[in-house]
């Protein structure tokens, strides 16, 4: 009977599919190839009920077909995806920024899956959960060894319903228990906004989920009739994208009514359309500076290169992930979907910015990067000179922000984190996130924390001698240079024992924002990280300097080259998010 529902349950998915693709293929394809379909997909039924039938062991049709569906889109680009029902729920997410659950982020630390921070006013904060707090039942269930994803699931849930939480706090050994009501949890696209400057605005946005240009021109707006405002800075670093329309409407705030955003240009007829703005601008004059960095993709680089191909804005920061795909979310059989790429975009100046070229896998081969002699050169409306092939090149390069291997070792160990939670148990308040700074004698008490734990970490200098001793080993040298190798070796690490005093700044600015975001939740650490931004200096020195901000724009400034190469490649030093 077991094996008859499992075979019966894969029948059902086969027969789904059956039924999806005849009618796609005889509807839509050229005759040759819908027999090719068909044909591989009776191949496949009868290979799937042969391997019920025989195989030694009962297999699960279910996770079989997923694997050949998994390794089928792996072929071709990353966005293209299966998304079973029971994944829908939290795709549904990436295009509202809403879920039921009980608003806060998590990770895993050692066997337990720990609470990294309540987001304000959720269900979790309103509980009374702090950073730190580590889970130990969920439902009545042992949660010591589950993933953090297999947490996660539990902890999400219909709006309305309960979630029974045992817990236990930092120097507290005994636990306590929590039934929390989960809600319709919103992730704000604008989590922080104000003036950085008594004449400059800012805006932070995260996401271009439904409502997003709604909510960003009422915070533009607030901007501009609340202070004497003569610039703003949108910043879309770590922005990944989400709904196209989104990103015309936000462009449309500063951008004349019929103009051309963004195209979209597929195989099928219905995927070539032409995105043009339909509202009346809120300001075509106020100088605009777009913030980006390598992770700012899609609907990012669709707004970002839209004011950038019009003139209509100065970019700043680092070249863009280049995504320059447009994927639907199609519908399948059982409540299951597919996100699929159907078109490419393209921005005003007529140049697509995909950096990576998929169409090699479909054969086998590796994904390649555009060629440089593949890349062309458009005109903006101004007629400066932009190129395709590689995402957004900003109009003013800077250098990544990056942080030393220490500062990472520290962070990802959660060493940082975990001295937070120490020191907000015995300080109930602190002064607000901007005036809120870590002491030299807090400093002192972090690193005499830390003294004795596990922070080991590898250098680049080191990393190379390594690769140069296994070579020379290879080559028998290694005998002749022994010596001076065990020199280099020693002397690299008692430089590692000063790092702690020359990159004691940056494990200042580390404590303070983990130890500001246990107060002042998200806004608070994005308060905190600006106060350290070059690239947000350099933004507002940018808009106030209005010969400068012109004469980019007309094409007439050329950007002094930097005394340090600008490099995406560097991994001397790490970024942290």
């Amino acid at each position: 009977m077991k094996s008859r529902r499992k075979m019966l349950f894969g029948r059902g998915i086969i027969l789904g599919f059956l039924f999806l693709w005849s009618f796609v293929v005889f509807a839509q394809t050229p005759s040759r190839q819908g027999f090719e379909i068909m044909k591989n997909l009776d191949i496949y039924s009868n290979l799937i009920k042969e391997l019920n039938q025989d195989y030694v062991d009962d297999i699960n049709p279910g996770e079989l077909t997923q694997t050949g569906i998994d390794a089928m889109l792996g072929s071709l680009d990353p966005y293209t995806n299966f998304i079973p029902e029971s994944q829908v729920e939290d795709y549904k997410f990436i295009t509202t920024g809403e879920y039921g659950g009980i608003g806060a982020l998590i990770h895993q630390q050692g066997g337990f899956v720990m609470i990294s921070e309540p987001y304000e006013g959720s269900p979790a904060q309103k509980a009374g959960l702090k950073a730190g707090d580590k889970i130990l039942e969920v439902n009545g269930k042992q949660a010591k060894g589950k993933t953090y994803d297999e947490v996660s699931s539990i902890l999400k849930g219909q709006a309305g319903t309960t979630v029974h939480l045992v817990l236990q706090r930092n120097g507290d050994p005994k636990p306590f228990e929590k039934t929390i009501t989960r809600e319709v949890i919103k992730i704000d696209n604008i989590p922080y906004f104000g003036m950085v400057d008594p004449q400059v605005g800012y805006i932070k946005l995260t996401g271009f989920t439904q409502n997003a240009a709604k909510e960003f021109r009422q915070t533009f707006l607030k901007l501009k009739e609340g202070h004497d405002l003569k610039g703003i800075v949108v910043d879309l670093r770590g922005n990944g994208g989400g709904l196209l329309n989104e990103a015309v409407d936000i462009a449309n705030v500063y951008v004349e009514r019929g103009q051309e955003i963004v195209s979209t240009k597929g195989k099928m007829a219905d995927k070539n359309r032409t995105h043009m703005t339909l509202s009346p601008p809120v300001d075509l004059t106020i100088p605009v500076v777009v913030l980006v960095d390598h992770s700012s993709a899609s609907a990012s680089e669709i707004l970002a290169g839209s004011l950038q191909d019009l003139d209509r804005g100065v970019i700043i920061g680092q070249r863009t992930f280049g995504k320059g795909l447009v994927q639907n979310v199609v519908p399948l059989s059982y409540n299951a979907q597919m996100k699929i790429t159907v078109a490419k975009y393209y921005i005003p100046s007529g140049r697509c910015i995909q950096a990576i070229d998929y169409s090699h896998k479909k054969n086998g081969g590796p994904a390649l990067s555009i060629p440089d002699s593949l890349i062309r050169a458009f005109k903006t409306k101004n007629g400066r000179t932009v190129y395709d092939g590689g995402g957004i090149l900003p109009d003013l390069v800077t250098k990544p922000r990056r942080f030393s291997n220490l500062a990472l070792a520290l962070y990802s160990k959660f060493l940082i984190f975990d001295f937070a939670t120490q020191y907000v148990a015995t300080h109930p308040t602190i002064p607000p996130a901007r005036d809120f700074e870590i002491s030299d004698t807090l400093l002192d008490e972090f690193l005499g924390y830390i003294k004795g734990k596990d922070y080991t970490y590898t250098t680049k200098s080191e990393r190379a001698l390594d690769v140069l001793k296994a070579e020379s080993l290879k080559e028998n040298y290694f005998d002749a240079i022994k010596g001076e190798y065990d020199q280099l070796r020693s002397r690299m690490e008692n430089d590692k024992l000063s790092d702690l005093t020359k990159y004691a700044d940056q494990l200042k600015e580390l404590l303070k924002m983990e130890i500001v975001t246990r107060y002042y939740y998200q806004k608070g650490k994005i308060e905190t990280a600006l106060k350290h931004d070059p690239d947000l200096a350099t933004a507002i020195a940018t808009v106030k300097d209005t010969e400068k901000y012109q004469a980019i724009l007309s094409g007439k400034y050329v950007q002094p080259k930097p005394e340090v190469p600008v490099s995406d490649d560097e991994d001397d030093d790490n970024p942290v998010d």
